[in-house]
């Protein structure tokens, strides 16, 4: 529950939640029902797979214990890039490099599915073209440009490279080396994309309920699912929750830590300083473990994410921390006020590769209880390809789905009471590369 109550004040200064319109609410489940699939989790991940069951023909209900895109669908940073939240190596050390091109392939697809439903759904979310990889220092340029090279020579994918020479035509910095560009990531308002997908989904039949919370899941051939002012009986169920579970599904919830991630926005700048700022107006990452990553709004503002929390505890002063932060990379910031902050929890998993997969059964039961997790940080386009992929497996074809379910898991060591602590000491080491890069 304490998790619940620092979400709850992380998300009370959002700019997206201040330049979104949400619609009247769904209404929470009352009394029984039945369908096809039950969907647990209203954000992403869970209304991509609700749109992709229609398309299919089956009856969905999705449950959602707050407002659709209340988590982090709707508080990210926004930044829909290539690729995973892990190295292609770590997958490839699991699946071989056959099956880590097809998630390669998959990871850009989900790019294109974004586009896809924009233009589908009709959805004004505010998209802009384009990513750069930004690398602080030399030793971190030289490793950024190796790792160009072998994306370009084992999976056939170009960026574009930025020399240290060139680094200022890209963005106005003292603090970056040099970088990559792809003009095929982009960005856009988290908020207003998730939203827009639950219209979607509502026009094409999917019975949508907020203020819902299960409280249990009952396993078997038609698994059940209990809330305070109802249940649902399917004959099969997705767990797309993530971190806000609660209990729901405890085998898996070990392999998955909440992290606190957190983001400003300042006041309206003159729009010729934004343009200088990202002449590109692409979004940026640098490429530490623990990042910064930022981009400027069409209103000419600067979105400016970085620092987490390894313990669930919010830093204090949360806008005026964010605030030198930005004001370290952009000095020409100095006297732009911070109008917006806030924060949120992603999933992140031990090796940052995302957790599909179905939960055990009894013999001779079906495995009909299906889960996504473990974006770490970078499933604004990967949630949309998961929920396709999950769709694809409830309607009989696991092919692409059991790819990532081949991935394995381990629980965060250190138990129930010790696994946070643990963290927190693993991350102070990753900071400190950080800084001695």
């Amino acid at each position: 529950m304490r998790l619940l109550a620092v979400d709850q004040a992380l998300s009370r200064n959002s700019y997206y939640a201040a330049t979104a319109a949400r619609g009247p609410r769904h209404a929470p489940l009352a009394g029984s029902t039945s369908c096809d699939v039950a969907i647990v989790g209203g954000g992403l991940a869970g209304l991509s797979a609700a749109i992709e069951l229609r398309r299919q023909g089956l009856d969905v209900v999705l449950l959602e214990a707050r407002q659709l895109g209340w988590g982090a669908s709707g508080r990210n940073g926004g930044q829909a890039i290539h690729g995973l939240a892990c190295d292609q190596t770590t997958v490839e050390a699991q699946l071989g490099l056959d099956d880590a091109r097809r998630v390669w392939a998959m990871s850009l697809e989900a790019l294109d599915l974004i586009k896809e439903r924009i233009r589908q759904f009709d959805i004004d979310c505010d998209w802009c073209d384009g990513y750069l990889g930004l690398a602080v220092g030399a030793r971190k340029g030289a490793e950024l440009a190796a790792s160009a090279d072998r994306m370009e020579q084992v999976y056939g994918f170009g960026l574009t490279r930025i020399p240290a020479a060139e680094i200022g035509r890209w963005i106005d910095s003292p603090r970056y080396h040099s970088g990559v560009h792809d003009p095929r990531s982009g960005h856009l308002h988290p908020l207003k994309y998730t939203l827009g997908l639950a219209r979607a989904a509502a026009s094409l039949g999917v019975r949508l309920h907020e203020d819902t919370t299960v409280s249990a899941l009952v396993p078997g051939m038609a698994p059940l699912l209990r809330t305070s002012g109802g249940e649902v009986r399917a004959r099969q169920v997705l767990l797309a929750g993530n971190v806000y579970l609660q209990g729901v599904a405890p085998q898996i919830e070990p392999r998955i830590m909440p992290v606190g991630t957190y983001i400003a926005c300042s006041a309206v700048l003159d729009r010729e300083l934004a343009d200088r700022l990202i002449p590109s107006r692409s979004a940026v990452c640098d490429t530490n473990f623990v990042l910064d990553y930022f981009r400027t709004t069409p209103d000419h503002r600067m979105l400016y994410g970085g620092r987490v929390s390894y313990s669930t505890v919010t830093p204090s002063h949360l806008a005026d921390s964010m605030r030198r932060r930005m004001v370290a990379t952009f000095p020409q910031l100095r006297d732009a006020a911070v109008e917006y902050a806030w924060g949120g929890f992603v999933d992140i998993s031990m090796n940052r590769a995302p957790d599909f997969g179905r939960l055990p059964a009894a013999a001779g039961a079906p495995q009909n209880v299906y889960y996504l997790q473990g974006f770490s940080g970078h499933g604004l386009a990967l949630t949309g390809l998961a929920g396709r992929l999950v769709a694809e497996a409830m309607g009989g074809d696991a092919a692409r789905f059991d790819v990532f379910a081949r991935l394995k898991h381990r629980p965060f060591p250190g138990g129930a009471l010790l696994r946070t602590p643990a963290l927190v000491l693993g991350m102070a080491w990753y900071r400190l590369r950080d800084m001695l890069a």
